[in-house]
């Protein structure tokens, strides 16, 4: 694993892996529809059904967070397609003031803010259910955002659970972006990470952002050693008012 932060384009990045390489990759277990649970950083969390485990990358936003790598304390954080919570327990357990958890899937929001409650204590946390930004409140001055977005660029399930979840695909990030933009959400100096692999069109989601104004970093890029390469990138927008 290596970390930087240096800017990037769409030309530099690699494109997707071939389509039936990422269905194997992204084979739902069957599970989804169950009462499970999850450990991460020493704490097991209840996983109510239709709410996802996080994977990996889950877990490579939520240690970032919980270190200061993905500095929250005394920042207000919003946590992009919450799902299980970790990203929103990390925030909490790292002292950000206040901490926003968005998902377009209610359980998954319901179970976030609880999570937070029962690990990280105090009412700091906002649930909102929301399709992206569409039921966040204006002028909440966020300075940080993570998103793990469903990027997967070709379907592999039927499941509307698993495609919501899973293969939305750049469009997704074109409107993600383009709110990001339009509405008053961010707080000047604000950064937004973003992390997906080449099971997504990498090259489509940097140039969402970029026709949004924002500019694109490569925080880190990881290789697991078959074939997938999941990139974690900081986007900032250089022209917005102060």
């Amino acid at each position: 694993m290596t970390t930087s932060s240096v800017p990037v384009t769409p030309r530099e990045l690699p494109p997707p892996l071939p389509a039936t390489r990422i269905a194997e990759l992204n084979r739902p277990d069957g599970t989804l529809h169950t009462t499970r649970s999850h450990s991460w950083n020493g704490l097991e969390l209840d996983v109510p059904p239709g709410v996802f485990k996080p994977g990996l990358t889950s877990a490579m936003i939520a240690d970032r967070v919980l270190s200061g790598e993905i500095e929250t304390r005394g920042r207000r954080y919003l946590a992009m397609g919450c799902g299980l919570g970790i990203e929103v327990v990390a925030a909490g357990l790292r002292g950000a003031t206040h901490t926003w958890a968005v998902d377009v899937h209610p359980a998954s929001v319901e179970t976030a803010v609880r999570q937070h409650r029962r690990f990280a204590g105090g009412e700091a946390c906002t649930g909102v259910v929301a399709d992206l930004l569409d039921g966040v409140p204006e002028g909440i001055g966020v300075d940080v955002v993570t998103f793990n977005p469903p990027a997967v660029s070709v379907p592999v399930a039927d499941d509307p659970d698993v495609v919501r979840n899973v293969c939305q695909g750049v469009p997704l990030l074109q409107r993600f972006f383009a709110q990001l933009a339009g509405r008053d959400v961010l707080a000047p100096g604000a950064e937004v990470f973003v992390i997906a692999s080449n099971t997504a069109d990498l090259p489509g989601l940097v140039d969402a952002a970029e026709r949004s104004g924002f500019a694109a970093e490569l925080a880190l890029r990881h290789d697991w050693g078959d074939g997938v390469l999941t990139h974690l990138f900081r986007f900032t927008r250089p022209g917005a008012p102060r």
